[in-house]
């Protein structure tokens, strides 16, 4: 659009000019030198949007006019623009740019960025210019051939400024009319961050226009301009035509709202197609098309002229909620959000293959979402896929209602799906809907690059987790190896931070610091549960084996094979040449049992438990993942307990006796050693204490005679995490589990509440621990009873803090750990790098929680679970 004016010397004319500038663009001022370029961006621009090439070549040579070092400075005024234009920021280049290279040069540079390129030209007599040049010091001396040559290029220039790149031009010609012009920031037009919603956000409808009026009608949508009681407005991620039998009436509903005010829309590649088939265009009537343009024969002419005009308004996508949220048809990375240009169009319409074709013949899309990384949310369509699902803060809403799907909407900002299914199946599609593409729960196999080297997670609830590339290859040797199935790994769970070095005399730990950190965190009420001597166990409970090959895909002559490239190993049998119907593997995916027909045995006892408990269907699911602690200690640590503790005991057993009984006999004969006496006497009953401390978590077992499982929560159901439940309702279902429980497998946790901010329940609590302790209990945990809590700035606290009792420490700082000295120095125990680690595994683990309760495909769960395992390769005091 050419804004070429008259000149008002000419015409005489006193009003203002306005000159409309985009908020992101690239604005090249074009004039011979002494037309007053620089004069003009300092009263139209913010000093820091304009680069002048004068002040570049000071930059480079100390000298503003010395032209040999051209090149040079516009080397750094084009990096500083870039750079600019990069970080979303207008940028003013305030050159003579009479010449079309210089130009060309601007305009790829704006293209680079995917900003608009506006050129404002300063047309002032070349008198004017001598004038003006001939009264500053540095320029008095300037040939006027100089001037006379700027102007002819100028003049020359002026009709192909459009033709070159510019989307705007603005020509002031005269004295006066540079005066009188204002310059204008206008809305770039897909920026409406402006509009904060709520928003109701429609996937590709395709013709379907009966099962469109049943979704606008269960959101809320009334008949006709579509306005809503809420004041929500719909926003449609475009595809509203071809395949379907009414693109029509599709057309005239979405339309209809759109005029009204009450939606908006973006357009997809279909649009775009018919769009140019309206306009005259030669297209071929494919993929849907011919429908269309059939049943928009049956319309008159004032109807198909509305439908070119609405699809020749449409905007490539929109930028939405304070920048929170971005629309579009095809999907969209971050760097092109709020940009444009024809790069951004064509990737927000047709997304961006990888120049392959699949075995039907379609192209292979390139898996953008994978890799974005963007705070704010995409929500587009284009690809089908039979579920829907968050992945990287993306999600795809087609989900194929014209091909006998589902037609998907999502409620924005409360990130809630609707949908409602096809009536029936309008087209046949190409290939099925269980596809490797975005949100199909089915996904890619898992590849080794989604694990090897430095990985950056996004999670929900903090944001960006690193994981170093040591610590991925430390994972990977243990994943690879010896891990369950990973399409069973679903979850592991997070260390555990130990509550403040205590004061209190002769303890290491104690209760009153752990309710004091709580309380200092806004946590009114806490539960503190027994902490059991065992192993941590997590166990995946299918109702049965058709639920464990649907969900899990685990079973069938096949379902050791996992494909997976670089990482996992296959489960594809019970051990009994039955089909497995869960896991029960250890805080680093290790199977607890080398026999899976143990495993079976345990997770059948489980079954028949949740069965009788009524927990299938109060929780409404057919699987169900649990957070336990399986005991003895000594069913998994034998070999630590014969190479580490039991050597220390029978190393003190053997030596202490002999020690003694020399120094009672050197003591007999007068000899003055009874203070070594004493102290070795001391330092006997400390091993015995830690032989004692030890041999409290050590039972036979025979076969699962012997065995216990203390289950403490319920981590997942279909279609929901329950990380956020309280713990009370928590321990209530497991009351219940355990009571329903005839064999004698499960065990209760014990569990007190207390209010941190009253001194009776926090001591009834610290006595409550006393107790417990003093019988040879290993300590507690004290969590928030309301789970998932944040403190007063919004930061996630410790799910949970371990307070270990007195003889039990012993196991981890050795025997002779509780005397003063000892105690003293171990007080200067350094926390920090343990709770950071805590709350990041956290976090991770809720992550995958939220990820398989969503359905969403494999890669993606395993991604936060190994980057659990990662984090605890961290150097960390494994006695914390």
């Amino acid at each position: 659009m050419t804004d070429n004016m008259t000149d008002n010397e000419t015409t005489g004319t006193d009003e203002t000019r306005t000159l409309p500038v985009t908020d992101l663009s690239l604005v090249v001022l074009i004039g011979a030198t002494g037309s007053g370029k620089s004069t003009f961006a300092r009263a139209h621009f913010k000093p820091t949007e304009v680069i002048s090439s004068d002040f570049c070549r000071g930059l480079v040579a100390d000298d503003e006019n010395d032209q040999s070092a051209s090149g040079d400075a516009f080397d750094v005024l084009h990096y500083i623009a870039g750079k600019r234009l990069a970080a979303g920021r207008r940028t003013v280049v305030d050159a003579t740019n009479v010449q079309p290279e210089s130009r060309r040069q601007l305009v790829r540079l704006a293209r680079e960025h995917d900003v608009l390129p506006i050129a404002i030209v300063l047309d002032l007599p070349e008198a004017v210019c001598a004038e003006r040049n001939a009264v500053r010091p540095d320029r008095a001396g300037m040939p006027r051939h100089v001037i006379k040559r700027h102007q002819r290029e100028l003049r020359r220039s002026l009709r192909g400024l459009e033709r070159e790149g510019f989307r705007k031009v603005h020509i002031l010609r005269g004295v006066e009319e540079v005066e009188r012009a204002e310059v204008v920031t206008e809305r770039r037009y897909n920026d409406l961050t402006h509009l904060t919603g709520p928003f109701d956000i429609i996937g590709d409808i395709h013709g379907c226009r009966s099962e469109l009026d049943t979704l606008l009608s269960r959101l809320g949508y009334a008949d006709g301009d579509g306005a809503h009681p809420e004041g929500r407005t719909a926003v449609f991620v475009g595809d509203l035509v071809d395949r379907g039998p009414d693109s029509p009436g599709v057309l005239r509903r979405v339309m209809r709202m759109v005029g009204a005010g009450n939606a908006l829309c973006v357009p997809g590649n279909h649009e775009n197609k018919l769009g140019r088939w309206l306009k005259g265009r030669k297209v071929q009537l494919t993929h849907g098309l011919a429908e269309t343009v059939e049943q928009l024969g049956k319309e008159d002419d004032a109807f198909r002229e509305e439908v070119r005009a609405f699809i020749d308004g449409l905007v490539s996508h929109y930028v939405l909620d304070g920048g929170k949220l971005v629309v579009c048809h095809a999907g969209l990375p971050e760097k092109y959000h709020g940009r444009t240009s024809g790069r951004v169009r064509s990737h927000a319409l047709y997304g961006d293959t990888t120049g392959e074709t699949d075995e039907f013949g379609l192209p292979v899309r390139y898996p953008w979402a994978e890799d974005y990384r963007g705070r704010a949310a995409v929500v587009y369509g284009h690809t089908p896929v039979p579920n829907t699902s968050w992945i990287n803060n993306t999600i795809c809403l087609d989900t194929g209602a014209v091909f006998g799907g589902r037609m998907t909407a999502l409620r924005w900002p409360e990130r809630e799906l609707v949908d409602v299914p096809a009536e029936r199946v309008w087209y046949e599609p190409a290939k099925p809907l269980h596809t490797a593409a975005p949100g199909s729960r089915e996904g890619r196999p898992l590849d080794l690059a989604d694990v090897h080297g430095r990985r950056v997670v996004e999670t929900r609830h903090m944001g960006r987790l690193a994981v170093r590339e040591e610590n991925a290859a430390a994972a990977l040797e243990v994943m690879s190896r010896f891990a369950v199935d990973p399409r069973l790994l679903a979850y592991l769970p997070p260390t555990m931070a130990p509550t403040a070095t205590s004061r209190e005399d002769g303890f290491l730990e104690h209760p009153a610091e752990a309710f004091a950190q709580y309380r200092d965190d806004g946590v009114a009420r806490v539960v503190c549960e027994e902490k059991h001597m065992g192993s941590r166990a997590v166990a995946l409970v299918c109702r049965d084996a058709a639920v464990a090959r649907e969900r899990f895909g685990i079973g069938g002559t096949d379902a050791g094979a996992v494909a997976v490239t670089g990482t996992g190993t296959g489960t594809g049998t019970d051990g009994r040449g039955g089909a497995p119907t869960g896991a029960l593997h250890t805080r680093t995916g290790r199977p607890f049992f080398d026999d899976p027909a143990v495993t079976e045995e345990i997770l059948g006892r489980l079954r028949t438990a949740i069965g009788a408990a009524g927990l299938w269907d109060e929780l409404e699911t057919d699987w169900l993942l649990l957070d336990a602690e399986l005991m003895p200690w000594s069913l998994k640590a034998t070999g630590l307990l014969r190479t580490q503790y039991a050597a220390v005991g029978a190393a003190a057993g053997a030596a202490f006796p002999a020690v003694t009984s020399a120094l009672e006999a050197a003591v007999g004969r007068g000899v003055d050693v009874g203070a070594l006496l004493t102290g070795q006497r001391e330092r006997a009953a400390d091993a015995t204490a830690f032989t004692e401390a030890y041999r409290r978590y050590c039972w036979e077992t025979d076969g699962l005679e012997g065995v216990r499982l203390a289950p403490f929560q319920i981590l997942a159901v279909r279609g929901r995490s329950l990380a956020s439940v309280p713990h009370d309702r928590q321990l209530a279902w497991l009351d219940r589990l355990t009571e329903h429980d005839p064999t004698g497998l499960l065990q209760v946790t014990r569990r007190l509440v207390v209010d941190t901010a009253d001194e009776a329940s926090v001591r009834s609590g610290v006595d409550w621990w006393l107790e417990m302790t003093g019988r040879g209990g290993e300590g507690m945990v004290v969590k928030p009873l309301q789970a998932l809590a944040r403190d007063a700035k919004g930061r996630l606290v410790q799910p949970g803090i371990k307070v270990r009792g007195r003889e039990y420490l012993r196991i981890i700082y050795g025997p002779e750990y509780t005397r003063p000295e000892n105690l003293e120095r171990l007080r200067g125990r350094f926390l920090g790098h343990k709770r950071s680690l805590a709350l990041r595994e956290y976090a991770l683990g809720l992550e995958a929680l939220d990820r398989l309760a969503g359905d969403e495909p494999l890669w993606r769960v395993h991604e936060a679970v190994f980057a659990v395992l990662a984090l605890e390769s961290e150097p960390v005091d494994p006695r914390l």
